[in-house]
């Protein structure tokens, strides 16, 4: 039975936060809501609890594409290689926002994966709720979408029908009220140019 924690975003509760921190730094799995879907994660460095995710997911942890999440800027240095001023000066006017942005990784990814990554997609949401969580963490958690098993919708949004969903697949689910139906806008920054790889929410005026 996975725990169901209530929290605001315009204020989170530390003794719950603190709670789901130490869920995380015990290997657990945990739902989250975002500033657009909610999300599947756990501690990033905890490579049982990546695996546990992928079979979540129904893939292996080596062939995963899971974004990460960031409290803030200041992370970018130890999990992605140096980022060029005009990109910097791009993530730092969209975030926090409902942006995925794919960066060439540093060589801590690869070996948290431990499979031959070379590029990392970074979120920073414009939801208090995950980046407290990192924070308090100290190190990114992993951000993989919760689908419908709907043919119309492709997002679950009640995190109550999330919790009977995943209530033997998860340790913790976080109620942050009703979730988005549109995804992050997902933007590679690894060529010449930044390319839109998927549209979703945000505002593209924000990156061109």
């Amino acid at each position: 039975m996975a725990d169901f924690i209530r929290l605001y975003p315009e204020n989170p509760n530390e003794r719950h936060v603190q709670q789901i921190v130490d869920v995380l730094r015990g290997g657990g799995v945990i739902i989250y809501p975002t500033d657009t879907v909610y999300s599947i994660g756990c501690d990033l460095t905890n490579a049982k609890a990546v695996e546990k995710v992928a079979r979540l997911k129904g893939i292996k942890a080596e062939k995963a594409d899971f974004s990460i999440i960031f409290n803030d800027l200041s992370m970018l240095s130890t999990y992605t290689k140096s980022v060029d001023t005009p990109t910097f000066k791009i993530l730092k006017k969209a975030l926090p926002g409902p942006f995925t942005f794919i960066l060439n990784a540093s060589s801590a990814i690869p070996k948290l994966f431990k499979n031959k990554k070379k590029t990392i997609g970074i979120r920073i949401p414009d939801n208090s709720i995950p980046r407290v969580i990192v924070e308090k963490l100290g190190n990114p958690i992993i951000a993989t979408s919760v689908h419908d098993d709907d043919d119309v919708i492709e997002y679950t949004t009640d995190p109550e029908l999330i919790l009977e969903k995943f209530d033997d697949l998860v340790d913790l689910v976080i109620d942050g009220g009703y979730g988005d139906n549109f995804a992050s806008t997902v933007v590679d920054f690894t060529g010449d140019s930044p390319e839109i790889i998927r549209e979703g929410k945000g505002d593209l005026d924000l990156i061109f």
